[in-house]
């Protein structure tokens, strides 16, 4: 079975997938973009369950569950510290760990943002070309994963996705 990318326009928090990744700073704290988005549709549970695994290093993944969300579970995904910095190998890090979670899990479906390009204000077309490179590498071996979608919240990030994957 080989496993189908998708790129999608609107809220990760809307998809109904096995688990959402949440880009998060290593203190797994939910203040802001995505994490903000995630914690209020799904409730301070997941912040909760979150920070209690917190910190991690930079580049590290854990796992929660999803609270009221239609996912199951909410990879976080550290690709940045405190300072909301980020760059190519935390987004590359934070992208193969989260991948990691996900068969440790053993899930079948997986939603990621455009990690770092939120509050990290990395260049969309650049974590297209390390996250697709990542999951194209990852899925290239074994994997339980039948679905991976990138839920892009505006036109140009889903521009951006949609060019890199097209290529």
């Amino acid at each position: 079975m080989k496993t189908k990318i998708e790129i999608y326009l609107g809220d990760i928090t809307d998809l109904e997938v096995d688990a959402i990744v949440n880009a998060a700073d290593n203190h797994l704290r939910m203040g802001g973009g995505v994490a903000l988005a995630i914690k209020k549709k799904g409730g301070k549970i997941i912040e909760d369950e979150a920070v209690e695994q917190g910190p991690i290093s930079i580049g590290d993944a854990i796992i929660t569950t999803a609270g009221k969300l239609k996912a199951k579970y909410v990879i976080h995904a550290a690709a940045m510290g405190l300072d909301f910095r980020t760059d190519e190998n935390k987004i590359k890090n934070a992208t193969k760990n989260s991948l990691k979670r996900a068969e440790e899990l053993k899930i079948k479906s997986i939603a990621f943002p455009a990690i770092g390009t939120g509050v990290g204000h990395f260049p969309a077309e650049k974590a297209a070309e390390i996250m697709i490179d990542v999951v194209k590498k990852h899925i290239a071996g074994q994997t339980n994963l039948d679905m991976i979608i990138f839920a892009l919240f505006n036109m140009n990030t889903y521009n951006a996705f949609k060019e890199v994957l097209s290529k």
